[in-house]
């Protein structure tokens, strides 16, 4: 495979405490020769598992990169057991320009792995976590929320990956998170993503969906940070007393097309049900409104089967095929077991 251009200042099999970037090359109109630098803080002490934990892979996702920031300053070397690679944002200048997308090159940074050596800014950095970062690893983290366009109730996340092993550890991973709800997704809008890449080389990957919209609630830093804490001392790495659940997780899924509502025009739209709530097949969960043609009744978004709504629309405009809703469904014992 080809080798990475990206150059880190990080000595990856050095003990102790470690704060540096990854420099990764690129040009633009006043600079030939430039560098992204991307912080990464690594905590390696004693004999243990490696967990590398990640977020703004989207940068208008903040609650993950704030809960980040915070593990760089506040852990101590004689906490950790094992190995703990932080990289607080994945897509810096996503996280200035407060975009899902990268400014410097229009990429999905989760859609673009395995990632390519020569590549765009994005694709380097893909490539560098394929074949450096995730080999290095034995557990993955990628926290993410709805960005502006969703909002979530917050939960752990998961893909249902079929290897039964890997499955049990995420199973466990993301029931430490300690959400209310844990939510097995379906990737129904394209693919080259971080987490199916980790996965594919057998780690096992915790990511969530820590809310979302641009405003971020107290209670929702809270979750993101006291559930990324105990998901970390769940597999060792930070030594300490796991917090146990205060009442059972309830687990759903989205896995079919149809869970996921997108809609049908373009318009105005209005949600009609709460994140959290529990729907009914045939119930309106949203109406799109045309602005321009007030006598038109409003178009209606259809739950198409019973569960309980996971997702809501987080603009009020709405153009068609975005999607508005996303409805889960409890996930069956014999899959937990």
């Amino acid at each position: 495979m080809e080798k990475s251009q990206i150059h880190s200042s990080i000595d990856w099999t050095k003990p102790g405490k470690q704060q540096g970037h990854l420099y990764i090359p690129y040009s633009y109109n006043l600079a030939g020769w430039a560098n992204l630098m991307v912080p990464v803080t690594t905590l390696a002490n004693g004999e243990g598992p490696t967990a590398l934990v990640l977020a703004g892979n989207h940068g208008d996702e903040y609650p993950g990169q704030v809960a980040i920031l915070r593990l760089c300053r506040e852990l101590k070397l004689e906490q950790i057991r094992g190995r703990i690679i932080l990289i607080p944002c994945l897509t810096i200048p996503a996280s200035k320009a407060m975009t899902r997308l990268s400014p410097l090159d229009g990429k999905n940074f989760n859609r673009v792995f395995p990632g390519s050596a020569s590549g765009t800014v994005s694709e380097m950095l893909a490539h560098y976590l394929t074949t450096v970062l995730f080999p290095l690893s034995d557990i993955v983290v990628d926290i993410h929320t709805g960005g502006r366009s969703m909002d979530f109730v917050p939960c752990a996340t998961m893909h249902l990956v079929p290897d039964l092993v890997q499955r049990r550890k995420m199973l466990e991973g993301t029931e430490a998170w300690n959400s209310d709800i844990a939510f097995m997704y379906a990737d129904v809008a394209g693919t080259g993503l971080l987490p199916v890449e980790a996965e594919r080389q057998g780690k096992t990957v915790i990511t969530t969906e820590m809310g979302g919209g641009e405003i971020v609630t107290a209670a929702v830093h809270r979750i993101t940070q006291s559930g990324l804490r105990n998901v970390l001392v769940h597999f060792g790495v930070i030594q300490g007393a796991k917090v146990p659940r205060a009442k059972p997780v309830r687990w759903v899924q989205a896995l079919d097309r149809e869970d996921y509502r997108f809609a049908p025009e373009s318009g105005i739209y209005e949600n009609l049900v709460d994140c959290g709530a529990d729907v009914a097949g045939g119930q309106a969960v949203g109406l799109i409104h045309f602005l321009e043609r007030p006598e038109r009744e409003p178009a209606v978004v259809i739950a198409p089967t019973a569960g309980v709504v996971i997702g809501t629309r987080g603009p009020s405009l709405a153009a068609q095929g975005d999607c508005v809703a996303c409805i889960a469904h409890d996930v069956p014992p014999e899959v937990l077991a």
